[in-house]
């Protein structure tokens, strides 16, 4: 089999951590990719992975073989882009990954911008309320709403956003105005999974940060039908200020439990590690960076700000907690 070719699985594999997922990735039946594997480990006379039922990991010697892989690779592929003239002008298509809202309402605008820029580009876009696996699922470049941990993506920063708690001023009128984290037992809360996986709330209370269990009166996976839940006046619900900034704007919406709102979180555009990166993705990182702070400013001067201007509502002053008789009632995007 070809040294090249078995190289690519083997990288394919430390990647994806399984050899069925590999396979997928590269188009291989698992049976083939499992002959590739022995392959490669028969002609250089050591195991590269420890393989059981439940895991796979690497010796010693296939960490090693891993970096060495990569780097021949990387090197075989810049010098066949050279070749054919695309390390100098970027092209090809471009895969980019976003959550729903954000790459509806602000992504999109880039990409096309983007396009119009670089007739040789052609791009998708995944717009998913789940992180994606980047080297899995082949996509160039993804926004990442959330405190990155360590792992072998190349990030740059372009912003950050708030997760704020909103309801419509008539659901406020009718019920009260929560005035601290523990009266949300005491409301109708309306989730949304993206940001409240674990149905509980992260609040800043002094100097620390703590947590308020939720039960949720109504749970969505779709964060614009739970802010239209909410302006229908059926309760709180929890989003990134991005999302609803047009109705704090109009008043449609309106902040609640302001001075407990957690840290704003960094918005990052992120992509796969390589010693070479391919023309495409540079470029667009480069032409969407600034784009995207711009926006992010302008959120964070709006919506997303510390203390966001006063609304024009002001809820009576009585607190009426579970006054609707509801049940009591975040990994970003």
């Amino acid at each position: 089999m070809d040294r090249l070719h078995e190289m690519e699985v083997f990288v394919a594999v430390a990647d994806a951590g399984s050899f069925a997922r590999a396979g997928a990735r590269l188009r291989m039946s698992p049976p083939a990719v499992t002959r590739a594997i022995a392959s490669l480990e028969e002609r250089l006379g050591a195991r590269l992975i420890n393989r059981t039922t439940r895991s796979l990991s690497l010796t010693e010697v296939g960490a090693r073989f891993l970096e060495s892989a990569r780097r021949l690779l990387s090197e075989i592929e810049g010098a066949e882009k050279e070749a054919v003239g695309e390390a100098a002008v970027p092209q090809g298509h471009l895969t980019i990954t976003a959550s729903v809202t954000f790459g509806r309402l602000t992504l999109a605008p880039v990409v096309v911008e983007f396009l119009a820029a670089h007739p040789k580009i052609s791009a998708s876009m995944i717009l998913l309320d789940r992180i994606a696996n980047l080297v899995e699922e082949g996509i160039d470049v993804a926004v990442r709403i959330a405190a990155l941990p360590d792992s072998s993506l190349v990030a740059r920063k372009v912003g950050q956003v708030r997760r704020i708690l909103v309801a419509s001023p008539s659901y406020l009128d009718r019920h009260g105005t929560p005035e601290a984290p523990a009266d949300l037992r005491r409301h109708a809360v309306i989730a949304f999974t993206g940001l409240m996986p674990n149905r509980e709330w992260r609040f800043v209370d002094g100097d620390g940060t703590n947590v308020v269990p939720i039960s949720p009166r109504l749970e969505i996976n779709d964060a614009g039908a739970a802010i239209n839940a909410a302006e229908a006046g059926n309760g709180i619900t929890i989003a990134l200020c991005y999302m609803v900034a047009e109705h704090l704007r109009s008043g449609r919406l309106v902040r609640v439990l302001d001075p407990f709102t957690p840290p704003a979180v960094p918005v990052h555009l992120v992509h796969p590690h390589g010693r070479l990166v391919a023309p495409k993705v540079r470029a667009f990182v480069d032409f969407a960076a600034p784009r995207l702070r711009a926006a992010l400013d302008v959120l964070a001067a709006a919506a997303c700000a510390d203390r966001p201007p006063a609304a024009d509502h002001h809820p009576g002053a009585d607190h009426h907690p579970g006054a609707d008789g509801a049940g009591a009632q975040e990994s970003s995007r």
